[in-house]
Parts: structure tokens; sequence; C-alpha cells
């Protein structure tokens, strides 16, 4: 059977897309699965387990200059990847128009069939065409979270059920085989390396820089390692006030922080795979924690953790949401930091 997911961003999103992929693994071992993904996303999807092949789609370049020769040479380009096989099932994880459209366009086994969300689940975009374009369209449970969305579409849309699987046992299949490492200068500290996640795409998610300072003290007391790292040019000098101000703490700080280089994706996980753990907003760095069971706190100043935090009992121990408003204390995340880390690594 070929399968193929359509779930081109954003980054949390498309790390609470996976664990779909392994109930589909689990429920049809011989089922073939490629991803259609946005091409910033692309090499994260690249080391989820049993994506055989990454279909790349630059819907946002291609809408800065819809008529230009390379959007139409590029577009072309896409169209035949996509269409270079027929698929059992088609299944939209976004539910949005601009999925639902590159759903309509591939191509069908003779029994083949398009599956989409037929309704809103709180808190979630979604767009009322990607039903229409459907050839079916699955009702979901309205108050759900994101990871739990996906793995009942699919298991809906394949028919083999939710009591087929440990739903309360998420397996993301996302892996590090460490290739990258060596691009995230380690400190070589007792206690590890923590990364510190103060980057997110909603101002309203932010804590203040200085909580993570305080923060930073505290696991630098403790004798971690403290990791900065970052995505574009705001959040490079948000890490080097952070580290700055750490730094003026004292020598005994100091030697502990570093800002991180800027690392693609898949180094970024590479190097995530090697630290004592993750703090972080929510935000799509953070989710990779969880995806690859770190022990991990994720901040929250408003309360979504139940739709996208750290959810089943596989995280209950090793991972945890804290939500304040207007945002957490430093007391609380340290506190959730000591129960978290206290925990013992299982074997993969």
């Amino acid at each position: 059977m070929k399968i193929l997911i359509v779930k081109l961003s954003s980054l949390g999103d498309v790390v609470h897309a996976m664990p779909a992929v392994q109930d589909i693994r689990r429920a049809l071992p011989g089922a073939v699965i490629d991803w259609v993904v946005e091409p910033g996303f692309a090499p994260l999807v690249r080391r989820c387990e049993g994506v055989r092949r990454v279909i790349v789609c630059n819907q946002r370049q291609w809408r800065k200059a819809p008529f230009a020769a390379a959007t139409r040479q590029a577009f072309a380009a896409f169209k035949a990847e996509l269409q270079a096989e027929a698929y059992d099932a088609v299944i939209d994880l976004q539910g949005l128009t601009k999925s639902a459209l590159v759903a309509r366009l591939a191509y069908l086994s003779p029994q083949g069939q398009r599956y989409a969300l037929a309704n809103r689940t709180d808190g979630s975009g979604y767009e009322a065409p990607t039903r229409w374009l459907a050839d079916v369209a699955v009702q979901v449970t309205q108050h759900s979270h994101a990871v739990a969305r996906s793995r009942e579409l699919c298991a809906k849309a394949l028919g083999y059920g939710q009591s087929d699987l440990a739903f309360d046992n998420e397996y993301y299949g996302l892996y590090a085989p460490g290739e990258y490492v060596k691009l995230a200068i380690k400190t070589g500290v007792s206690g590890g390396e923590v990364a510190l996640v103060h980057g997110t795409s909603r101002a309203d998610k932010l804590w203040p820089e200085a909580h993570w300072v305080a923060l930073g003290q505290r696991l630098a007391q403790a004798g971690f390692g403290l990791a900065l790292p970052h995505g574009n040019g705001e959040e490079l000098a948000r890490s080097q006030r952070i580290a700055q101000a750490l730094h003026d703490l004292g020598p005994g700080v100091e030697a502990r922080v570093q800002v991180w280089p800027r690392l693609p994706l898949d180094a970024l996980t590479d190097a995530f795979a090697h630290t004592a753990g993750v703090i972080g907003v929510d935000s799509g760095l953070s989710h990779i924690a969880v995806a690859l069971d770190l022990p991990h706190v994720q901040l929250y100043n408003v309360d979504t953790a139940w739709r996208t935090g750290p959810n089943g009992a596989r995280h209950g121990q090793r991972q945890r949401s804290v939500f304040a408003a207007p945002q957490p204390s430093v007391d609380q995340v340290w506190q959730a930091w000591l129960a978290v880390s206290a925990t013992p690594v299982s074997p993969a």
C-alpha cells in the first residue's frame, strides 16, 4: 500500500504528525509512506523513520512571483515528482486550502482515495476547502491534542482503528545519528549541557530575558553547561544578551555558557540529542525535544499546553509543561526541571 502524507508546515505541526507515521508502520507493516513538506522542514522529515520519499513543496516562494518563469519551472518539477507514482491513500493532515490543493494534485491508484479532516478541532487552524477537495472527510474528536488529531485521522482513514494502537504511548521515530554533533561546541562540564530555547514566532509566547538569566544561573550553579540556540538574527541577538548577562555574573558562570552557531534542523536535532535536556517556550524546537524524548520543560504564558505540550504516559516523568499567567516564574520552571532531570534516562 502506498500512502502520501501532506503536512507542509510549520515546524511544530510537522513534528506532531510524526507519531501518525509510526502508527501506520505498526498497523500496516508493508506500507510505503511518502511525505510532502515545505523545504525548511524537509531535513527533519528525512529523519522520520518509515518515510521513504520526501517531496519538497515551496509554495511560499512560488507565491512571491507566481507568473515568473522560474516559478513555473519549479512548480512543473514539483508536480512531476508528486505525480511520479499513484497512491492508494493521500492523507491531508494540515486541514488548510494549500494542503488540500496539493493533495488534489497527487495521482491515485484505481481504488485510491483522498482523506481530509471533516471538522475544525479546538484551537487549530482549519479551512473548509480541505473537505470539499477530498474524497472522504473524516470526523475527528473536537477537543484534541495536535498529535492525537493526526493519529486519529490516519487510523480512521486507513481502517486500523485507535483500539489497535497504544494511543497513550507516543513514538515519533525521529532519529539523530550524531554526524553533526561536532558543530555544537561542548563545554565538557560534568552535568552536561541544557539547551535554553527562548525563540518563538509569537511575541506572546516569549519568556522575559531576566528570567532566562536567573534560570541559567541556577543551572550553572548546579553543574550544567548552558547552550543558547537561535534560528534568526533576532534570536541570535537575544542569545548574545542572555549570554552576556550570565558572563557578567562571574567566571564560575561564564565558562559554562555558549551561544551555539546557527544550525540546520538536522544538525540541531543531533546537537539536542546529546544534551542533558531542553527548557523552552512553546516552539518548534521545543517539540523536537519532545520527539527525542529528552528531559524537557515547556513554558506556556497561555493555557494551550493541552493542545501542543508533552502528552501521553511516555512523557509524564521526563517532560512537563508549566503554565502561568502572565508567565511562569523562575522557581516554577526550576522545580519542574529538577523533577524531569532527576528521572533516569531510558534507552531509545
